[in-house]
C-alpha cells in the first residue's frame, strides 16, 4: 500500500489521442490529481469524469492537472471523451500495470470466476512528486469538489512560510 509523503510511482501512458503522458513531466510544474476508474461509459465513471471536466478550469487555476486512468484502450477513451465533451486527460492502462503500482486492482469472484477490477480511487500528488492524499472507494458524486478543496489546501501549505 502506498504511504502519504512517499514519491508517487512513476509511469508513462498513452492518452485518448495516443500521445504519451508521463507523470515525471509534471514534477516541479503542476500538482496532479490521478484518479482511477473501472470503465468508460458506466454511469458512475461518466458522472465522475463530467464533474472533473466541469471544474477543469478551477484545477488549472490552482496549478493542477487531472488525469483519469482505466484499463480501457485509447480508442474507447477518445469515444468516451468526445461523447461527453470531457476535458480531463484520460490515460489507457490496458495491461493494468499502473493500476497495480497504485494498488487499485482487486480480484472479485463472480459466478465462480475470478475477475480483476479497478477500485475507484484518487491520488493527489504535489509538485515535488510526493503523494499527498490517497482516497479509495470514492463516491463519484461531488468527488471533484472534494478533491479541488484538497488541492487548494496543498497550495496554501506550499505558500506558508513554514514550508519554504
Amino acid at each position: 500500500m502506498l504511504r502519504i509523503g512517499q514519491p508517487a510511482p512513476l509511469f508513462s501512458l498513452a492518452d485518448a489521442d495516443m500521445e504519451s503522458v508521463a507523470l515525471s513531466g509534471f514534477k516541479g510544474k503542476k500538482n496532479v490529481v490521478l484518479y482511477f476508474y473501472p470503465r468508460d461509459g458506466t454511469p458512475g465513471c461518466t458522472l465522475q469524469a463530467i464533474e472533473f471536466s466541469d471544474h477543469d478550469e478551477e484545477f488549472e487555476r490552482h496549478d493542477c492537472v487531472v488525469l483519469g486512468v482505466s484499463p480501457d484502450d485509447c480508442i474507447s477513451h477518445a469515444e468516451f471523451r468526445d461523447k461527453h465533451g470531457l476535458s480531463v486527460c484520460l490515460l489507457a492502462d490496458p495491461e493494468v500495470e499502473v493500476c497495480k503500482k497504485y494498488g487499485v486492482l482487486e480480484t472479485k469472484e463472480c459466478d465462480g470466476t475470478k475477475k480483476n477490477g479497478v477500485v475507484r480511487a484518487t491520488f493527489i500528488i504535489d509538485k515535488k512528486g510526493r503523494l499527498r492524499h490517497a482516497l479509495y472507494g470514492v463516491n463519484p458524486r461531488g468527488h471533484a469538489i472534494e478533491v479541488l478543496q484538497l488541492v487548494k489546501e496543498i497550495n496554501l501549505e506550499c505558500k506558508s512560510p513554514k514550508t519554504r
